[in-house]
Parts: C-alpha cells; sequence; structure tokens
C-alpha cells in the first residue's frame, strides 16, 4: 500500500479526513498516509472509483461516496472521522477538475457556464471543505491543519496549451484564500498550506497525457527528473509532511511540486 516516499510513522494517529481520494492525487495520498499511521475518511465522487478503493483500502479507511461541491459532503466527513475516531486532525482537499466540458478556456471564449462551474468545482468546493474544517478544530479547541491543491497555472500560466483561464482563477483564488485563513489562525495553531502541481498523470489530465505535442513540450517545462510528465506519488511526500507535527512551523506556504515548471520557459514544438 505504501508509495514507499513517505516516513513510517509520520502521521501515527493523526485523523484525516481526504476529499476527492479516490483517483489520482487523492489516493495516492490516502495510500501514503495510511503508510504513514494515518485513520483515514476518504471521500470520492464517482461511484467506481469509491468501490475500488473501497476494495484496495479495506478496514484502513471509511470510504465515503459525495460530492465535494455540496456544502454538507466535509460536514459529513468530519463527522465520521469524529464518530470512529474521537476528532480530526486534518484535511486535504483534493477534488477538482477541468471545465473545458463547460466551456472553460481563453477569456474571449468563457462562457457563463464553463465560468461558474468551473469556480465551483475548484473553488467553492474548498470553501466548503476549509470552513468544515476550522469550525471542527474550533469546537474541539485544538489545533489542526488543512491542505489545499491549487496548481501551478494559478500564478505560472501557459498560454499555448493550457489555456483554461476560469480554472488558473479558481486555483489562484485557493491560494488567496489559503494565506488569508493562514493570517486569521494561526494563533489558534490552525495550520493552512498548499500543493501547487504541475501536469501530473491523473484522469483529469488525460487529454494533456496523450497529446505527443504537449508531452514533447513537457520535457523543457518539466526538465526535472529527465523531462517527464508528473506521477501521483510525486507530491505523497510533501502531502504528509504538511499533515505531520514536521510542519508545525509552517502555515500560508505554497510549495509548486511541478518538476520546474514555474522556473523553466519551456519550448513550444516547432510545426511539422
Amino acid at each position: 500500500m505504501s508509495s514507499g516516499t513517505t516516513n513510517p510513522g509520520a502521521l501515527a494517529g493523526k485523523r484525516i479526513v481526504i476529499i476527492g481520494g479516490t483517483a489520482g492525487l487523492g489516493l495516492s495520498a490516502a495510500r501514503a498516509f495510511l503508510a504513514a499511521g494515518a485513520r483515514l475518511v476518504v471521500v470520492g465522487r464517482q461511484s467506481d472509483n469509491v468501490e475500488t478503493t473501497r476494495r484496495e483500502l479495506g478496514d484502513a479507511a471509511i470510504v465515503l461516496q459525495s460530492d465535494a461541491t455540496k456544502p454538507e459532503t466535509t460536514v459529513a466527513a468530519v463527522a465520521q472521522a469524529v464518530t470512529a475516531f474521537g476528532g480530526l486532525d486534518g484535511v486535504y482537499h483534493v477534488a477538482g477538475g477541468s471545465g473545458r466540458r463547460w466551456g472553460d478556456g481563453p477569456l474571449h471564449e468563457l462562457t457563463d457556464e464553463g465560468w461558474d462551474a468551473t469556480l465551483n468545482l475548484n473553488l467553492t468546493s474548498v470553501f466548503y471543505s476549509n470552513r468544515a474544517a476550522v469550525r471542527q478544530f474550533l469546537a474541539q479547541g485544538t489545533g489542526g491543519t488543512v491542505l489545499n491543491l491549487s496548481s501551478v497555472l494559478g500564478f505560472s500560466p501557459s498560454p499555448k496549451f493550457f489555456a483554461t483561464h476560469a480554472y488558473a482563477a479558481a486555483k489562484a483564488a485557493i491560494i488567496g484564500l489559503t494565506k488569508t485563513c493562514a493570517a486569521q489562525y494561526a494563533s489558534r495553531s490552525i495550520r493552512f498550506n498548499v500543493l501547487a502541481p504541475a501536469l501530473v498523470d491523473t484522469p483529469m489530465a488525460q487529454r494533456a497525457a496523450h497529446d505527443a505535442t504537449i508531452l514533447s513540450f513537457i520535457q523543457t517545462k518539466q526538465p526535472l527528473d529527465g523531462g517527464r510528465i508528473g506521477q501521483p506519488s510525486d507530491l505523497d511526500a510533501a502531502a504528509v509532511y504538511f499533515m505531520s507535527d514536521a510542519s508545525k512551523f509552517a502555515t500560508g506556504q505554497v510549495l509548486a511540486v511541478d518538476g520546474g515548471w514555474s522556473v523553466s520557459e519551456g519550448q513550444i514544438p516547432l510545426a511539422p
């Protein structure tokens, strides 16, 4: 079950909710968190992913099917953690996705539906989960940690292949929300941090992951480790760090785990 990238025992006894934890980055993190000793409630939206995750994790985690865009989803997941484990120590929000199917794209092509749906999926859902988490921490009178998933597109755009402006706006707003919450609740020992990946091979990224031209671009845009698309496990150690006591003096931080994307120009392949 372990991804082989984390410290066994780093999350021993930690009670964590993962929103969007039944596929891609969230599922990889769930495996890593369990390997590090955490007790988990994992939430996913797609029924097939939920059932597959239940079979894989078995009794090691509570796996729920619910929609992150509903305000009651994280409230229910937190309640499950409190009932099963006696409290909550952290929430990792991974849920989100592309809005292309609704009309996200460059500003002059972006539809009203694309804007609303993309922000609902990628930003409003984060608001719901973060609010539920901090309310529980305050009710417990304890500290806690919230980790949000953003994207390098929120601060390092790439217009040739990744011009989805509602998505970028949502991911930038996650950083703003995280930082202002970090400032608000630091005195209560409640921490808020962000992971910002670049192109990672997840179900959301299949358009890019199977495009030879984009993969050629990625060789120079993400030049680390031979120039490749990221893998979900590339973020596991960072996620464990932010959910653990090793990061107890870190809040309001944005860590780009991006293969060098945000510091590399990237070469657009010449047309044949």
